[in-house]
């Protein structure tokens, strides 16, 4: 018998802040990002709305598994990176409300999204297709690019919030905002700040850091031999991600905005995540070119990992 609890927690998993909250904001953040560029670029570009209508045409389509393909895994590895993300938004605070919290929480946190680039190193190497496995070979590059200034800032932002020792919860986080002000405005926190901006185009896989998919080189990489449903699942994934990794950054950074209502709370946090999305998306997109791999691994081993590493000695010197 299902108690009213139980039916919170479907609604939060698959209506707010989970499944179907994140893959809406993801799409409108995607299409924010495709407009603004169009018009930085003197186009007129699609509708907002256009990544919905692409993802509703790629599920309506036949999806083709290649002969030599291991059709399970070649089909499930988008779900099971659909369900890790839908997961994670759960335990972002969202302007003040959890769905979920515990005593662990960027760990799980980290752990989800990592799910999510190793379900397209799986499905892409379950193709059998070569331009996959270079794209797979690149995507676990980058990963290990990113993954070590990730783990830095958010062991930065514990020790902060944690004093003298680290906090991993994600409400204790927010709370600490509420009372001391937006990590943002703390200034041996704003390079760590910096390093993330940095995390979040690599984390979603846009230019400069689109190695692994490179579609004028490798052609898609791990998806060359994806189509249909199972290529709209891993297009609402990238995203999913868009909207999961600025709204960490909105979190991390600026959570200690509260206007009291829920409506306009989930309305600020939207506006912050689409700021973010401008700022280390959209405007990195525009202006710069995609890095060869060793200058992508190169750069966020050194520098982004820098500026990481710059805010967790700070914050461990307590200032």
């Amino acid at each position: 018998m299902f108690t009213t609890q139980t039916l919170w927690n479907f609604f939060y998993v698959l209506i707010f802040p989970g499944a179907l909250f994140t893959a809406v904001v993801g799409l409108f953040l995607a299409g924010i990002d495709r407009k603004v560029i169009a018009h930085m670029q003197h186009r007129i570009g699609p509708p907002i709305r256009q990544p919905m209508y692409d993802f509703f045409k790629l599920m309506g389509k036949e999806t083709i598994v290649p002969a030599r393909a291991n059709k399970i895994v070649f089909l499930g590895a988008p779900v099971v990176g659909f369900i890790s993300l839908a997961v994670i938004m759960l335990f972002i605070p969202i302007m003040g409300f959890t769905a979920f919290s515990g005593n662990a929480d960027l760990i799980v946190i980290l752990y989800l999204i990592t799910i999510g680039g190793v379900a397209l190193i799986v499905g892409g190497s379950s193709s059998g297709s070569p331009y996959a496995g270079i794209g797979i070979s690149r995507e676990m590059v980058t990963m290990m690019s990113y993954e070590l200034p990730f783990v830095l800032v958010l062991l930065a932002v514990a020790r902060k919030v944690g004093g003298d020792s680290l906090v991993f919860s994600m409400e204790a986080i927010a709370e600490w905002q509420a009372v001391n002000g937006s990590l943002a405005f703390h200034w041996s926190m704003i390079p760590a700040a910096l390093a993330m901006l940095l995390v979040i185009p690599a984390e979603v896989g846009m230019q400069p850091f689109d190695v692994a998919e490179a579609e004028t080189e490798i052609c898609e990489g791990p998806l060359i031999e994806y189509s249909g449903a199972a290529l709209g699942m891993f297009k609402l994934n990238t995203a999913m991600k868009m909207a999961i990794m600025t709204g960490l950054f909105t979190s991390l950074f600026f959570g200690g905005f509260r206007t009291g209502m829920m409506w306009s709370d989930v309305a600020l946090f939207v506006i912050i995540c689409m700021v973010v999305t401008l700022v280390c998306i959209t405007t990195i997109h525009a202006v710069t070119a995609r890095l060869k791999i060793e200058h992508l691994f190169k750069f966020f081993w050194t520098f982004v990992s820098g500026l990481a590493l710059a805010s967790l000695i700070l914050a461990w010197m307590g200032l």
